[in-house]
């Protein structure tokens, strides 16, 4: 058991643990009658590695409800321990889904009553090892343009037809490859481009450029027999693979002398430069054929435009805090200096604003709770008759106010 493809048959468990392994392959028997099939596969692995570990650790034990909190435990670090697929260890990825899983298992056959279970579940979301959360990885624009150019000179018709799609679609790979031969489809007035069921289990329709109709259909009379069931096979008739379109791309990205490129950085790429130019998120989601807005929302933290143009809207008036100010001449004294602070105030009901003409203000709103507002005594019957009126209305915080502002103009008088 050297490896994550090396774990124990169930067969092989069923000798050392046969009270374990009952309960998990009928547990493996229900929710294969809800669950798809990867999802399936991917559950019968974490249970038998977790069967291997009992079978080693806890050869004794006869039964579900005998496992305890200290078993979760010792599991823990052994799973960590595992060697991936070629790789020294497990990624930190595998190993929460691994525990994920294990963990959904006790909570459904407790949600089930199911006799055999434990008497509470062993495991607790701070089980699950935090991940890290990457940004999608996406050409910036001059990339993208220099890919695509390559691709449009390749003598291949293919290597342009499959950069183009997924560039200006933003298709998974898979399906691209599985685009049937009637994927084509007018809606009204323009077409439309009908993408099956995939990765999440929906199809959807996407709006289709006319200049990727003319390019399919050139690439169709050139290379694809009548009744092909596919829209884009290979020119000898056999379906593309992911490896197939990998390596195009790659191809092309060779020619613009570009790096390593995966074809899901196209996905990313037509997703980015779309948030960027302000389509919606809704929008995107859909284009995308995103479930949720939350795989969607990743894309709003890359090189925002909106992020953008707000920081350079306020970064001037940030650099005028960190402006050096000028140097006034020495005669700048007496009437000069009372004739510019005249020129800075600016007259309010009951005082002026001494804010610096460089620094805009959004909030004029609230001039008297501002710190910049300034008052004097000939403003103060107009503040005395403004207390007395939020104390006759028993608006303490507006009276608490103005009482704070008479204080400050008869400060200013002596």
């Amino acid at each position: 058991m050297s490896g994550p493809l090396l774990l124990p048959s169930w067969d092989q468990l069923a000798a050392k643990v046969p009270g374990i392994i009952e309960p998990m392959r009928r547990y493996l028997e229900q929710i294969a009658c809800v669950l798809r099939p990867g999802s399936v596969v991917n559950t019968d692995q974490t249970l038998r590695c977790f069967a291997a570990f009992l079978a080693e650790a806890a050869p004794g034990l006869t039964g579900l409800a005998q496992i305890t909190r200290r078993h979760i435990e010792d599991f823990k670090p052994w799973l960590a321990a595992r060697p991936g697929q070629n790789k020294p260890r497990l990624t930190t990825a595998t190993i929460a889904h691994r525990l994920g899983t294990l963990r959904m298992f006790f909570l459904r056959i407790e949600e089930w009553g199911w006799d055999d279970a434990p008497a509470r579940v062993p495991m607790f979301p701070g089980d699950l090892p935090r991940q890290d959360h990457p940004l999608p990885k996406a050409l910036d624009d001059a990339t993208a343009a220099k890919l695509l150019r390559a691709a449009q000179d390749d003598r291949r018709m293919l290597v342009r037809v499959t950069v183009e799609m997924l560039l200006r679609t933003g298709l998974r790979v898979s399906e691209f490859t599985g685009l049937r031969a009637d994927a084509v489809v007018l809606i009204g007035a323009g077409p439309w481009l009908h993408v099956p069921v995939g990765k999440l289990g929906e199809d959807r329709y996407l709006p289709l450029h006319p200049q990727l109709v003319t390019l399919i259909d050139a690439y169709r009379a050139r290379h694809v027999p009548p009744g092909h069931r596919l829209l884009l096979p290979r020119e000898n008739g056999r379906p593309l693979d992911r490896h197939t379109v990998t390596r195009m791309i790659n191809r092309a990205g060779a020619a613009a002398g570009l790096p390593h490129i995966h074809p899901h950085q196209l996905r990313h790429t037509l997703a980015t430069q779309a948030i960027n130019r302000g389509m919606s998120l809704e929008a995107i989601a859909a284009l995308l054929g995103h479930r949720s807005l939350d795989m969607t929302l990743r894309y709003a933290k890359i090189a925002s435009r909106t992020v953008a143009d707000e920081y350079f809207a306020v970064s001037e008036k940030v650099e005028a805090l960190y402006g050096q100010p000028a140097q006034l001449p020495a005669d700048a004294i007496g009437p000069k200096m009372t004739r510019l602070r005249r020129e800075h105030h600016r007259l309010l009901g009951n005082g002026w604003c001494t804010r610096p003409p460089q620094l805009d203000c959004a909030f004029e709103s609230i001039c008297e709770t501002c710190s910049y507002f300034q008052t004097s005594i000939e403003f103060r019957p107009v503040l005395q008759a403004q207390h007395d009126d939020a104390l006759t209305k028993h608006q303490d915080h507006r009276g608490q106010l103005f009482a704070t502002l008479l204080a400050r103009a008869d400060q200013d008088a002596s």
